[in-house]
């Protein structure tokens, strides 16, 4: 059954089950960003990032997340929280993370679309 999971992950394009990365709620990434100065990595693009965000999130579209690892390699021991729009980006992005030695990664489970609707605080771009 694992193999067939796996084929079936690899297929689709999703590889976060290899990772086993877990899943966040936007309540709990609130919370581990203001109690456990957690890192939310954004990896929607320009136009979304410019629509609104989360208060100090890092901007990383996640076509660029491997070639800037070394960019993010100072957080490589704190919590690190992969969000985009719905949560299917961002966990791509927690999989490469998490395989690249990333060892307290998360994915924040809906993305920011659940965080908006959880009226969670977002800002625009200036």
């Amino acid at each position: 059954m694992k193999k067939i999971i796996i084929l079936l992950a690899s297929l689709f394009g999703i590889s976060s089950v290899l990772a086993d990365v877990p899943a966040v709620s936007p309540q709990q990434a609130a919370q581990m960003q203001s109690e456990q100065n957690a890192v939310i990595i954004d990896v929607r693009e320009n136009d979304e990032w410019n629509a609104g965000h989360i208060d100090n999130a890092i901007h990383i579209p996640l076509n660029d997340i491997q070639n800037r690892l070394k960019e993010l390699a100072k957080y490589q021991n704190q919590p690190v929280i992969t969000q985009c729009r719905s949560g299917a980006r961002s966990a791509k992005a927690a999989d490469i993370l998490a395989k690249s030695g990333f060892i307290n990664v998360h994915n924040m489970d809906g993305g920011l679309n659940a965080w908006q609707k959880a009226n969670l605080k977002t800002i625009q771009a200036n």
